[in-house]
């Protein structure tokens, strides 16, 4: 059984900061103290670094087919690219299409993964876009048995992916009765759909039309309905890319009285602003994800929440589209021009340097928000996202003074652009470990396509908790 002993580094968790040695046998950690002798296998000096527990980005799109195209990251490329970031764990979004059952999708989904093997351990949400056509409620509600315990509903997207508020209350209620947490991508699609097409019918065709026709309000709007409609059905709610500071305030009232809704923000949401979609020369089409980037005001409200704990997640929303070819779809339509943006690679370096060594966030909150708390609220804790014996031995080892400039020359994602072409950062991973075997050392790659696992993720055991507490109000 491979031993790896990590010495002397300070170990950091949401609980604790501390000066510890982490030792490990196999796939997991099995004693954290201070002076551990062991004979093992391999040791790794980790003095003056951190060591951190392996992120989890619960929001990646892996070879997801969209607008005419599919994201050119699938999952050999897509987890090298995380791993080199030291994130350890993805919960990828298996799409549904129209018609198509439930099992098939998932299976098309683990097609994918057997196709192109991952580096890092990997689980799946269900996206639904048709419920009828995919079983039924009780078709739904088996999935879990399959280990996808997070379904997902799309609340734009007319045409394509978007549902109607009776499918997105009918999959509330079966989560509600599975323990399943239930996810909005929280825009409204029909007001959206209209402003869309007026602004084509005026003329208006360049990227900066993205975000003038997708206004805050718009998504302030359905991320209140989706709070209400889950109140009503009695389910957890996760409200995934929270851009706004009305969206953000819906959120931060639903907690405030102590509902089962939880809100994450993505990493570019917090440094891309809206003058990134008026780049000229179609530059713009960089920057066009969804929601679109906001204010520096909302980047302010959404770095307070982070520290405050009304947001309670940073995930990357991976969904890298190449500029030079697959967003040129849209060079004449802005509304044709993929969804997207590549940061799975960055979260943690961006987080860092700008919120750790800006005094916006504690080290312990930052570990809570890249790795602790999705992996709670995603029925993986403490397997991932801990530093304690028997969670799987999943650590960064973090030197917290290492200066890196970040160039898409030099990324690992097949997208050719960085969100944060030559932003010069302090802080990156020196090694990365996932079930105790190094994968990342001295910026390469030596762990191996297809030693990423598939996660089976259990529902939680709090079903019907929020319905309980609605009907005794």
């Amino acid at each position: 059984m491979n031993t790896v002993l990590i010495k002397g580094g300070r170990v950091i968790t949401p609980e604790d900061d501390r000066e510890a040695d982490v030792l490990i046998r196999g796939d997991v950690i099995t004693q954290v103290a201070t002076g551990i002798q062991a004979d093992a296998d391999r040791v790794i000096d980790a003095s003056g670094q951190y060591v951190l527990p392996g992120g989890v980005d619960p929001h990646t799109h892996m070879e997801m087919p969209f607008g005419g195209t599919t994201t050119c990251d699938d999952f050999t490329s897509g987890t090298v690219a995380a791993a080199f970031g030291g994130t350890t764990t993805i919960i990828d979004f298996c799409l549904q299409e129209h018609g198509q059952s439930f099992g098939d999708a998932l299976r098309a989904w683990h097609k994918k993964i057997e196709r192109c093997p991952p580096v890092i351990d990997v689980g799946f949400h269900l996206a639904v876009t048709d419920l009828d056509g995919g079983g039924g409620a009780e078709a739904l509600a088996a999935v879990g048995g399959q280990g996808v315990s997070s379904l997902k509903l799309f609340m734009a997207y007319k045409g394509a992916l978007m549902v109607d508020d009776e499918t997105l209350f009918r999959t509330m209620q079966v989560a509600a009765r599975t323990g399943a947490l239930v996810m909005v991508h929280a825009e409204n699609g029909g007001a959206i759909e209209v402003l869309i097409t007026d602004a084509i019918a005026a003329g208006h065709t360049e990227p900066v039309w993205h975000g003038r026709t997708r206004p805050p309000e718009t998504e302030a709007e359905a991320t209140n309905r989706a709070i209400q409609l889950a109140r009503i059905a009695g389910c957890r709610l996760y409200v995934v890319h929270v851009s706004c500071v009305p969206a953000l305030d819906a959120v931060a009232r639903a907690r405030a009285s102590g509902w089962e809704v939880w809100g994450e923000t993505c990493t570019q949401y917090l440094f891309v602003d809206e003058t990134a979609l008026a780049e000229p020369e179609f530059e713009g089409a960089k920057y066009v994800f969804t929601p679109p980037p906001r204010t520096e005001h909302d980047q302010d409200a959404l770095w307070a929440a982070l520290a405050d704990d009304r947001l309670s997640v940073v995930s990357s929303d991976h969904c890298a589209f190449r500029w030079q070819d697959q967003k040129a779809i849209g060079r004449d339509d802005f509304s044709k021009i993929p969804n997207g943006a590549p940061s799975i690679e960055h979260r943690l370096q961006m987080l860092h340097h700008h919120g750790v060594r800006t005094g916006k966030l504690s080290l312990s909150r930052l570990v809570e928000l890249f790795s602790s708390e999705p992996a709670r609220l995603f029925g993986l804790y403490p397997k991932k996202g801990a530093i304690a014996v028997g969670s799987d031995a999943d650590l960064i080892v973090f030197d917290p003074e290492r200066k890196e400039t970040i160039r898409a020359a030099e990324h690992h994602s097949r997208v050719d652009y960085n969100l944060f072409e030559g932003a010069t950062v302090v802080g990156a991973p020196e090694v990365v470990l996932s079930r105790g075997q190094v994968i990342i050392e001295g910026g390469a790659l030596v762990g191996n396509a297809g030693r990423g696992e598939f996660l089976q993720r259990p529902v939680s055991s709090a079903a019907g908790s929020a319905a309980a507490q609605l009907v005794g109000r």
